[in-house]
C-alpha cells in the first residue's frame, strides 16, 4: 500500500455564498418558503471530504476557503501553484427552467476529455463513483465527460467533479441540507480517492486523540477545521497554539463540556455532530446537537429559523410540528422517540399537490 502522506488532495466547492451565486438553487421549497442554494450543500460536502482525507493521513488543500464566489481563474491558479496530486470538486446538478420540480435524478461524476489528464481522471471518476456507492443509497448515473469546463479543463492535475444529485428534484433537494447526505457525500468521495492511489481508507470510527496546547499534525488540523465548521476563525496549520486553544475553550463553554481547552472524548463527539445517544433537547438548549437537530428538521422542511444552535421559539415550534405529524406525543422536546422519527435520510414533508 501507498503511504498517503506522500499525496496532495485538493478539494473544491462550486459557487459561494455570501452573496450566493446568482441561479445555483432550488425552486422555492414549500412549507419553508425560501430556495436552497447549491452552496449549502457543496461546501459541508467539501468540508467532510477534507476531514476524511485528513483522516486517512493525506495532505490537503482547500482551494475555496471563502464563503462567497471565487472566480475560476483564481481557482485554477491556486490550484496549479500547489502541484496537488489530484482535485475533487463538489457540485449539485440541474435539470430544466430551475423554476419547477422534475423527476431527474441520481449522482453522476465528471471529468474533462479535454483536461490535462483525461485517462487518470476517468480512473479516479470510476473509483470516487464507486466510493459514493458505498455511502449513499440515490441513484448512480456512473461516469460522464465535460469539455470547455472551467477547473476540470485547466488545473493541471488528475480532477473530477463530483455532482452529487439533481436540486431540481424535489426529494433530492432536501437532502442537500441534510447533515448525515453531506457526511455521506464526503466520505464517499474519500474513499474513491482511497481506492484509487492504494491508500487504505481509515472509517470514522478510529479512536480520535485527545489534543491540547502544543500538539501538531492532521488530527489538529481536523480540529480546526471543525471549530472553523463551528463559526471559529482560525488558521488550519496543525499546530494547537493560543489561538485553537482559546477556540476550544468557547466551544466547550458553549456546548456544556468542561472547559479546559483539552479536546478529549467528549469534545471530539460534539465537534463531530457524533452523539451516543442523542441528547434530549428543549426550549433554552444550545450548541451543536441544537445544529443537528436544526438541519435535520430542515431537510424535512419543518421552518427553524436560522440553524444557529439555539434551540428558541422557532425550533421548538418546527419540533412540535413534526411530532404532531409523525404520531408522536407533542411537548416540543427532542427526545428519544422524536429522534428515532428525525434521524434517518429521506422522507419528511411531501410536495404539495
Amino acid at each position: 500500500m501507498a503511504n498517503a502522506s506522500d499525496y496532495y488532495i485538493g478539494a473544491n466547492d462550486e459557487h459561494g455564498l455570501n452573496p450566493p451565486t446568482a441561479g445555483k438553487r432550488t425552486p422555492v421549497m414549500p412549507y419553508v418558503n425560501r430556495s436552497f442554494y447549491e452552496n449549502e450543500f457543496n461546501r459541508k460536502a467539501k468540508y467532510y471530504f477534507i476531514l476524511a482525507c485528513l483522516r486517512c493521513g493525506f495532505r490537503v488543500y482547500d482551494v475555496k476557503p471563502e464563503i462567497g464566489d471565487v472566480s475560476i481563474s483564481t481557482r485554477v491558479a491556486r490550484v496549479n501553484s500547489r502541484g496537488l496530486t489530484l482535485l475533487v470538486t463538489f457540485a449539485y446538478n440541474a435539470f430544466g427552467d430551475g423554476i419547477g420540480f422534475n423527476n431527474v435524478n441520481g449522482y453522476l461524476v465528471l471529468y474533462a476529455a479535454d483536461g490535462y489528464r483525461p485517462t487518470m481522471s476517468r480512473l479516479l471518476s470510476y473509483d470516487v463513483s464507486a466510493g459514493l456507492a458505498e455511502t449513499i443509497n440515490t441513484k448512480n448515473l456512473g461516469v460522464g465527460t465535460l469539455s470547455g469546463v472551467g477547473v476540470l479543463r485547466s488545473v493541471r492535475c488528475t480532477s473530477v467533479l463530483v455532482e452529487a444529485g439533481f436540486m431540481t428534484n424535489f426529494e433530492e433537494a432536501k437532502l442537500m441540507v441534510d447533515p448525515d447526505v453531506q457526511r455521506a457525500v464526503g466520505e464517499g468521495a474519500c474513499i474513491g480517492v482511497c481506492n484509487y492511489l492504494g491508500v487504505p481508507y481509515v472509517s470514522g470510527d478510529v479512536t480520535y486523540p485527545t489534543l491540547r496546547r502544543g500538539s501538531r499534525g492532521n488530527y489538529v488540523i481536523m480540529l480546526q477545521y471543525m471549530l472553523r465548521n463551528a463559526g471559529y476563525d482560525l488558521s488550519t496549520d496543525g499546530i494547537f497554539g493560543s489561538a485553537t486553544e482559546t477556540a476550544v475553550r468557547s466551544f466547550q463553554a458553549e456546548n456544556g463540556l468542561a472547559v479546559d481547552g483539552i479536546v478529549g472524548k467528549n469534545t471530539w463527539a460534539a465537534l463531530r455532530w457524533k452523539f451516543n445517544p442523542l441528547p434530549t433537547l428543549r426550549r433554552g438548549s444550545r450548541g451543536e446537537a441544537v445544529k443537528y437537530l436544526q438541519s435535520k428538521l430542515l431537510s424535512k422542511l419543518y421552518p427553524v429559523g436560522e440553524t444557529d444552535g439555539i434551540f428558541g421559539a422557532a425550533t421548538e415550534r418546527a419540533v412540535r410540528e413534526f411530532q404532531a405529524e409523525n404520531g408522536l406525543a407533542v411537548d416540543g422536546i427532542a427526545g428519544k422517540n422524536t429522534w428515532a422519527k428525525l434521524t434517518p435520510v429521506g422522507g419528511g414533508r411531501p410536495l404539495p399537490q
